[in-house]
C-alpha cells in the first residue's frame, strides 16, 4: 500500500472531531486547575495528546491482521504487567495501580490491557467464525476477560475492571450469541451480583459506599455522598448558558472534587451550561457514529470486531462517567474519553483510534 493511498484513506473527518474534543479538554483542564496546585496540567495534557497522535499514526501503519496474529503474546505480556503491579506497583490512596518508571512517570497497565483485550476478542471470535458460539466458547471468552479483570479488581480498581466487560459483550453479540444463551447469562449475572451484594465481601467498604451513595447522597453529604452532591450542584448552577470560563463557583471554589479528571463534565457544564453540555454530547455522538460507519466498511470480520470493540469501551465510559456526574450512576472513577486529564487514558484512546484508522485504510484490501 503506497503512502499516498494510506493517508488518502485516513479518516480525516474522525480526526477533526477528535481534535475538537481534545481542544475542549485542554481548555477545560486549564480553567478547572487555574487556581489550584494542579495549575499547568493543561500543558501536560497537550504533551499526552501529541504523544497520542504520534502513536495513533504509527499503529495505523501496521497491518491490523499482524496485530491480531500476535494477540496471544500481547495478552501474556498484559497479564505479566498486571502481576508486576501487584508485586512492585506504587501504592497511591490505598491502591496499587501504577508502576513507577522514574522521573515522575507512572505507567498504568490496566488502561493498556483494554487494547489488548480488544485484539484478543477479535482473534478469538474470528477463530470460531462460521458457527454460533457454544457454551464452551462462551466460557473461554469469559475466562479471557475474567483473568485480567480479577487482577485489576484486587488492585483495587473497580472502574477500570468494569470497562473490560463491554469488550466481551460486543464480542458475544458480534459472534452471534443465541437469545436463550443471553437469557441464561443475564440470570446468572443477576444471581452473582445479588450474592456478592448480600455477602458484602467482594468489595471494599469505600466501594460499597460509592455504589450506594448515589441513591441517596443526602444521607451522607460530607462523606460518600459529597462528590455526587457537588457535581449535581455544579451541573445545575450552570443553567442554560453557563457562568462563563473560569467563573464556576463550585469549580473555582474547590468544592467540586477532581474537576479535571472524573468530574470534568460537571465543571464544563457549570461554565458552559446546558447548551455546552449538549454540544459535547453531540460531538461524542458524531464520533461514535463515525466509528460505527468504519466498522460497517471494514474489509473483514476481525476489522469489524476491532472497531466495535473500541466503540463498546468508549460508549461504556461516556455513559458511565456522565451518568455518574448527573447522579444517575455510582461513582466508579471511570474517566471521560478525550476530555479527562490523564496520560494512560489519553494514550489508550489514541492507540484505539489508531487501530480504527488502520482498519479503515485497508477496507479495500482483499
Amino acid at each position: 500500500m503506497s503512502r499516498f493511498s494510506s493517508y488518502r484513506d485516513f479518516d480525516w473527518m474522525l480526526m477533526g472531531l477528535v481534535s475538537l474534543m481534545s481542544i475542549i479538554s485542554v481548555l477545560e483542564i486549564k480553567s478547572a486547575t487555574l487556581h489550584t496546585r494542579f495549575r499547568g496540567f493543561d500543558h501536560k495534557q497537550i504533551g499526552f495528546l501529541l504523544v497520542g497522535l504520534l502513536l495513533m499514526f504509527l499503529i495505523s501503519r501496521i497491518d491490523y491482521h499482524r496485530l491480531v496474529d500476535i494477540a496471544p503474546w500481547v495478552y501474556a505480556i498484559g497479564i505479566l504487567l498486571l502481576l508486576a503491579v501487584r508485586l512492585v506497583g506504587t501504592r497511591v490512596a490505598g491502591g496499587k495501580r501504577w508502576i513507577n518508571l522514574g522521573g515522575g512517570v507512572h505507567f498504568q497497565p490496566s488502561e493498556w490491557v483494554k487494547l489488548v483485550l480488544i485484539l484478543v476478542m477479535a482473534r478469538f471470535f474470528w477463530g470460531i467464525a462460521g458457527r454460533q458460539p457454544g457454551w464452551m466458547d462462551i466460557a473461554k471468552a469469559f475466562a479471557l476477560i475474567g483473568v485480567p479483570m480479577g487482577l485489576v479488581l484486587i488492585q483495587p480498581d473497580l472502574g477500570t475492571a468494569l470497562t473490560y466487560f463491554p469488550i466481551l459483550v460486543a464480542g458475544l453479540f458480534l459472534g452471534r450469541i443465541r437469545v436463550r444463551q443471553v437469557i441464561v447469562l443475564l440470570l446468572g449475572f443477576f444471581l452473582l451480583i445479588g450474592g456478592a451484594w448480600m455477602s458484602g465481601k467482594r468489595l471494599k467498604p469505600y466501594q460499597m459506599a460509592r455504589l450506594t451513595s448515589f441513591i441517596d447522597p443526602g444521607s451522607d453529604p460530607r462523606g460518600a455522598g459529597y462528590q455526587i452532591l457537588q457535581s449535581k450542584i455544579a451541573v445545575g448552577s450552570g443553567g442554560l448558558w453557563g457562568k462563563g470560563t473560569n467563573q464556576g463557583t463550585q469549580t473555582q471554589g474547590d468544592f467540586l472534587p477532581i474537576p479535571y479528571t472524573d468530574f470534568i463534565f460537571a465543571a464544563f457544564c457549570e461554565e458552559h451550561g446546558f447548551v455546552g453540555g449538549v454540544g459535547v454530547l453531540l460531538l461524542y455522538f458524531l464520533i461514535l457514529m463515525r466509528l460505527i460507519e468504519n466498522a460497517q466498511q471494514a474489509a473483514d470480520m476481525p476489522g469489524a470486531f476491532l472497531v466495535m470493540g473500541v466503540v463498546a469501551v468508549l460508549l461504556f465510559q461516556i455513559v458511565v462517567n456522565i451518568g455518574m456526574v448527573v447522579g444517575l450512576m455510582p461513582v466508579t472513577g471511570i474517566p471521560l474519553p478525550l476530555m479527562s486529564y490523564g496520560g494512560s487514558s489519553i494514550l489508550f484512546t489514541f492507540l484505539a483510534l489508531g487501530i480504527v484508522m488502520n482498519v479503515r485504510m485497508r477496507r479495500f484490501v482483499n
